[in-house]
């Protein structure tokens, strides 16, 4: 069985980081493990506090993983501060990981900020010329390349942008009220739009880790990064349309672990 680590925060409620990296790497068909960068206390409607672990046990962590069941594929998600951006590069380059997404977590969906000012440019330097494909969302974009991003065309610029800056492939994130949910995936200097339909659903928390884990799993795999990307987009897509809602009214919450759904593990995985 393919494997797939994935280094995030923990989310008391289940519905994004670490837990819901978990259920879809497991979904998708791959044994997942998880590396611990910090403890949420949050829900869907926001993140209350945040502890996060010590960089010399967070190293730890990706020594056990790395020494036992090494993994095909790595997911990197909220990681807050430079030292444990500094930590897991210098790990990750030691152990010569593969397959790596980076989802560069900056602002939760609720709003509250995740990322301190300082990573940024850590995370930017570190790990992104690792990365295979790294995932933004509009803001988060608009971020890494340093530009506003308004247009189709701009998300064209800025996915270019990143990708030549760090050398690595860029899927922009369509949404935010900017198109129908159409991603731009910039890999090897072309541009390709994947389409896909908006979704009405209010339940999106944990949308973006769902789908770096599971475009995690799918590299993990032996698929190509577009395959990867598309299966992983039919697989949230079908997530989404499930319209699952866990909550009692107090904000969106997303949990995309149905096991008799068509877009689970399957014969075809």
């Amino acid at each position: 069985m393919r494997t797939a680590l994935s280094i995030a925060g923990s989310d008391s409620c289940g519905g994004a980081g670490i837990q819901a990296d978990i259920k879809a790497m497991t979904c998708n068909g791959v044994y997942a493990m998880s590396a611990i960068t910090a403890l949420t206390a949050q829900n869907t409607t926001g993140v209350t506090d945040v502890l996060e672990v010590p960089p010399a046990f967070l190293q730890e962590q990706l020594d056990a993983v790395f020494t036992d069941i090494f993994p095909d594929a790595v997911k990197i998600g909220m990681v807050s501060s430079a030292p444990l951006i500094e930590v897991i590069a210098e790990r990750l380059r030691h152990y010569g990981a593969k397959n790596i997404v980076v989802d560069p977590v900056m602002v939760a969906t609720s709003g509250s900020r995740l990322m301190r000012t300082d990573a940024v440019d850590t995370l930017a330097e570190r790990l992104l010329p690792m990365a295979a494909l790294v995932t933004p969302n509009i803001p988060e974009g608009e971020i890494l390349a340093g530009m506003p991003i308004h247009s189709q065309a701009d998300m064209e610029i800025a996915a270019q942008t990143i990708g030549d800056a760090h050398g690595c492939a860029v899927l922009l994130k369509g949404g935010h009220s900017l198109n129908d949910a159409n991603d731009l995936l910039y890999a090897g200097g072309v541009c390709r739009w994947i389409e896909g339909e908006r979704i009405d659903n209010p339940n999106t928390h944990g949308t973006g880790c769902t789908l770096s884990s599971a475009i995690a799993a799918n590299l993990s795999k032996g698929f190509d990064l577009e395959a990867s990307v598309s299966r992983a987009k039919a697989y949230i897509s079908g997530a989404l349309a499930a319209q699952l809602d866990l909550g009692k009214g107090s904000g969106p919450l997303l949990h995309a672990f149905d096991l008799n759904s068509r877009f689970a593990a399957g014969p075809d995985l």
